[in-house]
């Protein structure tokens, strides 16, 4: 890659950072509904025509941000030889554990804009298989982002040490690697 692209590319994910970062703090503080861009860039300390470029509306917003975790769990998940279900099982607890910090924003999120909130699920199934070392199969993605909305929808209401959640992810784990063993899609 060239210096220049290099460089476009960096400053491109700090903005992405600085973007994500204003908008989960403006959550946390007035709610998801009533945030505005104008907002966002401002806070991010960001052009509005930069912000734009990045994520042109709160749906996007809550896209990048999505993806943010998602690439910050996959550069957490630990690449060793375990069995398939256990590098699962440490891809979603790498995602939840990206998760904590903003625990209160993206709860709001969540409860505020249900759809945009689901509609990450199929991204974010992917990125859990592939840090696990499965191939993300359509059939399995299917089954990830369904077995991925009962853990968040656990973790949601589990505080403290999220032993239910864990719970929740080991038993939807299983249940998804013996569904899928049905179907001849297992792993």
């Amino acid at each position: 890659m060239r210096p220049s692209k290099l460089r476009a590319t960096a400053m491109s994910a700090t903005s992405a950072a600085l973007a994500t970062t204003a908008f989960l703090d403006l959550v946390q503080e007035q709610g998801f509904l009533s945030l505005t861009l104008r907002e966002v860039a401002a806070r991010a300390g960001l052009g509005m025509a930069e912000l734009y470029s990045l994520a042109p509306s709160k749906a996007a917003l809550v896209n990048l941000t999505s993806r943010t975790l998602d690439l910050d769990a996959l550069r957490a998940v630990p690449a060793d030889e375990t069995e398939a279900h256990d590098r699962l099982f440490d891809a979603v607890m790498a995602r939840l554990e990206v998760m904590a910090p903003r625990r209160d924003a993206l709860i709001a999120i969540a409860r505020q804009a249900p759809a945009l909130t689901l509609a990450q699920f199929p991204f974010t199934a992917r990125a859990l298989l592939e840090a696990a070392g499965l191939e993300a199969k359509p059939v399995r993605v299917a089954a990830m982002a369904a077995a991925w909305a009962q853990i968040a929808r656990v973790w949601r209401k589990d505080e403290g040490a999220l032993n239910r959640t864990m719970a929740e992810a080991d038993t939807r784990l299983r249940q998804m690697r013996s569904a899928l063993s049905r179907i001849s899609a297992g792993y």
